[in-house]
């Protein structure tokens, strides 16, 4: 697989949604368009092919205002999975996941590893002013940031779209830790695909950091800022068969479950039911990639409960979704520590 670098935007494709994309674009494409200011504005949308929100927001964006004035700073813009968007999925059964596959990837190297190294190599070179990747989830979540290092500047780039602040480590070979070696790098989550409010929400952030002139080299205030941290993912077990509500299967989640995500959960609180199970059909695995699920969850009679207290985000009600990825991942508020005065 290699990607196409293009120096312009190819006629007629502002006007086409994501599934429609695979049309006119042979595969994964890095367009640069060139703004007042030279170090561009990494920006990268459907890596995953059902999450369509950040294109939609870049051809609003571009369509409007820039189709006649010259944009405030130039663009490198990366259009990814193409051939899933056509199929309105996450990815394809044969191909690895565009987002695990940047440098730093601790996956068996593959064509895809080799090509986006080539492109972060290349966007490396350009001297980028920030990266940002734009998702979307499943679940009802509320729109935030992602960040994968406590810096001012990165910070600063978070809470500018949300007050609401992730950080995380895992899982590996996600592009935003790749280019946060270079650049302030971040994640946006942007509500479900096909909400007007999350295409609104990310037009409204890129437009904003287009025109910043640079990025304040100090954290955001303590009171504009709530941080989290993610300690652990949790996966459904492999060997079972898992439905939301539906009896029958051998774990029955909660067909609402993702109305849990960003509570905090008591100790006690069931995620889902058994068919006879002699232990927990959730496995939570920390950052470190230890299992720790007798930490988390245990089993009480034909429930599946938590063991503490567990505050969850990215909860889904995608079946196809929690095979690829995950359930969810749970989480831990933290502060940021700033350096002591000299």
């Amino acid at each position: 697989m290699q990607f196409d670098i293009l120096d312009h935007m190819p006629a007629g494709l502002l006007g086409l949604k994501a599934h429609e994309l695979a049309d006119r674009l042979a595969g994964p494409t890095l367009i640069h368009l060139p703004g007042r200011r030279p170090d561009p504005l990494f920006v990268s949308v459907i890596q995953h092919g059902n999450e369509t929100s950040g294109w939609d927001a870049v051809r609003r964006l571009l369509a409007g205002r820039y189709a006649r004035d010259p944009l405030p700073r130039s663009m490198a813009l990366l259009i990814g999975n193409v051939e899933a968007a056509a199929e309105h999925r996450r990815r394809l059964d044969h191909q690895p996941d565009m987002n695990r596959c940047w440098p730093g990837s601790n996956d068996e190297v593959t064509p895809l590893h080799r090509e986006l190294a080539r492109i972060t190599e290349h966007v490396r070179q350009l001297r980028p002013f920030a990266s940002i990747d734009i998702h979307n989830n499943t679940g009802e979540n509320p729109h935030y940031a992602a960040v994968n290092a406590i810096e001012p500047q990165r910070l600063m780039l978070a809470s500018r779209f949300s007050r609401t602040v992730i950080f995380f480590t895992e899982p590996s070979g996600v592009q935003s830790m790749a280019f946060g070696a270079f650049c302030p790098a971040v994640t946006l989550e942007c509500g479900q695909p096909g909400q007007q409010g999350g295409t609104d929400h990310a037009m409204a952030y890129l437009e904003t950091v287009l025109n910043i002139d640079e990025l304040p080299q100090r954290f955001p205030n303590p009171e504009d800022l709530d941080l989290f941290q993610v300690t652990t993912a949790v996966r459904v077990d492999s060997d079972c068969s898992f439905s939301f509500g539906e009896p029958g299967a051998d774990l029955v989640l909660d067909p609402e479950i993702d109305r849990m995500n960003f509570t905090e959960l008591p100790p006690g609180t069931a995620l889902a039911r058994h068919n006879g199970a002699d232990r927990s059909l959730l496995v939570a695995i920390d950052t470190d990639g230890h299992d720790c699920t007798s930490d988390w969850f245990e089993i009480d009679g034909d429930r599946v409960v938590t063991r503490r207290p567990a505050m969850p985000a990215m909860l889904s009600t995608h079946a196809e979704v929690v095979r690829q990825d995950c359930l969810c991942y749970l989480m831990e508020r933290m502060r940021i520590r700033r350096p002591a005065p000299n």
